[in-house]
This record gives C-alpha cells, structure tokens and sequence, in this order.
C-alpha cells in the first residue's frame, strides 16, 4: 500500500514538473500571445521606424487581430483607424489616394497606423504613454491636457487623465506590449 502511493506521489510530481516546463516553454507563451500579419508588421514598422511589439500591442486591443473589425465610432481594420484620420495620414504620408477605399487591407491599415505612431512618437517627443493616449483619444486632447496641466504625461498620474477609457486602454495597450517584448525578444 505505501509503495502505491508513493508510485502516485512520484507521478503527481513529474506530471507537475512537466506541466511547469510546458507553462514555460516558449511555444506556450506564443500561443498565448500569437502574432499575425508578421511580415506586414515588420514591413511598416521598419520603414517607419516604430517598435513592432507597440504595434502588435494595439492591433491585439483595438482588434484581436480581426481585419474588418468595425468600432461603433467607425474605426475600422486591424489598428482601428478613424477614417478622418487614415486620410489625413494618407495626404501627409503620400500614399495613394485609393488607400483610403482600402483600409480594411491589412497591409495598407498596417502602414497607415505604423505612419501614424511615428507620426505621434515625433510629436510626444518619444513619450510612449503620450503616443498612446492620443493613438486613443485623439493627439489634440492630449495636448491640451499637457499644455493645461491636467496630466503630466507620466504613468504615475495616469489617474489625472480625464477620460477612463483612455487610462484603460493605456494600462491594456502597456500590458501586451510587455508580453510582446518578453515573448518576441
């Protein structure tokens, strides 16, 4: 009867370890933090000199990697780009003019949003949680909270921004933009 239950204990114990190893195998975390469109992510972010994980980070929170997503506000594609905004991008850009009937593509939603975050990088001076609160709410609000003191633009007084969503989304976006980095480096 001993011997049967340490039999069971020894089993118990490989099984545990196992389980433990494959919880921390690199395929596991890949899974659990998948990334698609890969080469049209590397693609933008290389010619637009933006961090892939930042943008796999929004396409896995405005999206999850779903291309004819379509927000009640109406942003629309993998990185849910506001339609105002992909033609302005497009103008300041000086992309072809049929992307704007086009920004479901993934390619094309991919470079328009990648543009977009270099765009906001060199507007925030690099302040990713800036870039990241007007990728959400909109560049001109952020300004404005800056040049008003509400928010310092610092994640410590991410309670100071006045819109929760935009203190939510940053604090998702923040998350798997980690996991990206741990999983992917």
């Amino acid at each position: 009867m001993m011997e049967l239950n340490l039999n069971r204990k020894f089993t118990l114990l490989v099984l545990l370890l196992i389980l433990f190893y494959l919880l921390n195998s690199p395929p596991f975390w890949k899974a659990m933090y998948p990334v698609y469109y890969e080469d049209l992510v590397n693609d933008a972010t290389e010619q637009y000199q933006v961090d892939p994980n930042l943008v796999y980070a929004i396409i896995q929170i405005e999206s999850n990697f779903k291309q004819e997503r379509v927000s009640n506000k109406g942003a629309t594609g993998l990185m849910q780009i506001m339609p105002d905004t992909a033609a302005w991008v497009i103008q300041q850009a000086q992309m072809p003019e049929e992307y704007i009937h086009r920004i479901n593509d993934p390619k094309i939603n991919i470079q328009i949003g990648s543009w977009y975050l270099a765009f906001l990088e060199r507007k925030f001076h690099r302040n990713h949680y800036a870039v990241i609160a007007s990728y959400n709410a909109g560049p001109g609000n952020v300004e404005r909270w800056l040049r008003e003191n509400t928010w310092d633009g610092t994640y410590q007084n991410l309670s100071e921004i006045p819109f929760g969503e935009t203190r939510h989304y940053i604090q998702r976006v923040l998350y798997f933009y980690g996991k990206y980095q741990e999983v992917y480096q």
